[in-house]
């Protein structure tokens, strides 16, 4: 048994690991590549983003407790960088907490997988911006294997 109060079962952390691997797999599931802890170039890191083949864009924000939900304001900036926005939160998360805003999707997310249980409506991004998340995505994503591939670099 583990002395860390953040890897037991239930805590905010394990949650969060929870319910951003079962986002991830559904945006994998349904085709799309994906990233998680991304950097914007505002600095800002979303949770997961995504981009299927048609180049739509989308993030989710990964919140595993009603007080991380309550001290986020970040969130509203993801909006400009993607053309999907969704929460993501475990089973037993006050969903009635969570904008009802149409811009917000809401995806309900375990270990094992995740079910979408509210569409965003589609904001298209502008080319330009796009072309830009879409270039940082390829350069983290080739980033990350060649540091899988070779930890020296």
């Amino acid at each position: 048994m583990t002395d860390n109060a953040s890897d037991q079962p239930g805590s905010v952390p394990e949650i969060t690991r929870a319910v951003t691997r079962g986002a991830a797999r559904l945006l994998g599931d349904l085709g799309q590549g994906v990233l998680t802890e991304f950097s914007l170039a505002t600095k800002r890191r979303v949770d997961v983003i995504g981009i299927d083949r048609a180049g739509i864009i989308t993030v989710v924000e990964v919140k595993a407790s009603v007080a991380d939900f309550k001290g986020d304001r970040k969130w509203r900036e993801y909006l400009d960088f993607c053309d999907r926005f969704f929460f993501a939160v475990a089973s037993e998360f006050p969903r009635e907490l969570l904008p009802s805003d149409e811009n917000c999707g809401v995806i309900i997310a375990d270990r094992f997988g995740a079910e979408i249980l509210r569409e965003p409506v589609e904001e298209k991004l502008a080319a330009a911006r796009r072309k830009a998340v879409t270039l940082r995505f390829a350069r983290t994503a080739a980033q990350r294997l060649q540091t899988l591939l070779d930890p020296n670099i």
